[in-house]
């Protein structure tokens, strides 16, 4: 299926408001004292290394901002396809081009002294990804753990996305970060968070093409993305098109055999003739 001609929207940008920068970061290693239980409240005050190990309600995921834990609510059927869809897109993407990425979820992102976000999406490089995995405690990319891309998919809290994540990923120099919004029908494509005002943005509407500056042959459209197809019928699909594909090659290789054999009988025949009248080649 031909996709629809891209009508990219001009850039704008937008004026970040300062958040609390970034101190020296502090180690990943495991902290001297226990794992902090449940018994700990949501509401303590906790350290960077502290979150690292604490164990809260069990299911429940949670973001550290300043030192308070946030609950990240359940996510929707369309919240979770469309994450479900853009991983397995992005990875797909990536074994295509032959990149040294990951796209995973559920990842945090240390963006202050004190605080963790954890995106919907992450692309990160394999080599940071193995770090991370070698270390106890929550899967957190600590300070100069720079993913390549997050993505957030908005909710109900759609001001964290556009307002204070974006101003976080933007004070680390998180090199893209794409806001998905269902509700508003529209996609946010940042980049170039170090630029005088932090993120310059393209907005994308439906029907459009959306461009990413640092995968431009990933070709999606703002449907794609907001309606989203189940990834096993995708799947299927493009197993049934490289059965179809490998059918037609062989189809095509007999053909060719069939020729050849053709060609060569067609030049027995005439040396043979050739033969009988006394010419022999």
């Amino acid at each position: 299926m031909t996709s629809p001609q891209p009508t990219i929207q001009p850039t704008t940008q937008t004026t970040i408001p300062p958040t609390q920068p970034p101190t020296q970061p502090q180690s990943l290693s495991s902290p001297s004292q226990s794992p902090i239980q449940s018994s700990t409240q949501p509401t303590q005050i906790l350290t960077f290394q502290e979150y690292l190990f604490y164990q809260g309600e069990p299911d429940v995921v949670y973001e550290l901002f300043r030192g308070r834990l946030i609950p990240m609510p359940t996510p929707s059927a369309l919240h979770s396809s469309i994450c479900t869809f853009l991983v397995y897109q992005l990875q797909a993407y990536i074994a295509a081009q032959n990149l040294d990425l990951v796209a995973i979820t559920v990842v945090g992102v240390r963006t202050e002294t004190d605080s963790s976000r954890i995106p919907d999406v992450m692309v990160c490089s394999q080599s940071l990804w193995q770090q991370v995995q070698a270390r106890s405690g929550a899967g957190v990319l600590d300070f100069q753990e720079v993913p390549a891309l997050v993505i957030e998919v908005t909710s109900d809290n759609w001001r964290e996305d556009y307002i204070r994540k974006r101003a976080e990923y933007a004070m680390i120099e998180i090199p893209e970060y794409w806001i998905i919004d269902p509700k508003k029908q529209q996609v946010w494509v940042m980049s170039n968070p170090a630029g005088q005002h932090g993120y310059e943005q393209t907005e994308f509407k439906a029907e459009e093409l959306m461009r990413s500056p640092q995968f431009p042959e990933l070709n999606l459209t703002i449907n794609q993305i907001l309606a989203p197809a189940i990834v096993e019928e995708v799947m299927k699909a493009e197993k049934l098109n490289q059965e179809q594909a490998l059918a037609q090659e062989r189809q095509q290789t007999e053909r060719e055999r069939q020729r050849a054999e053709q060609a060569e009988q067609q030049l027995a025949t005439l040396q043979a003739r050739l033969r009988e009248q006394g010419i022999d080649l």
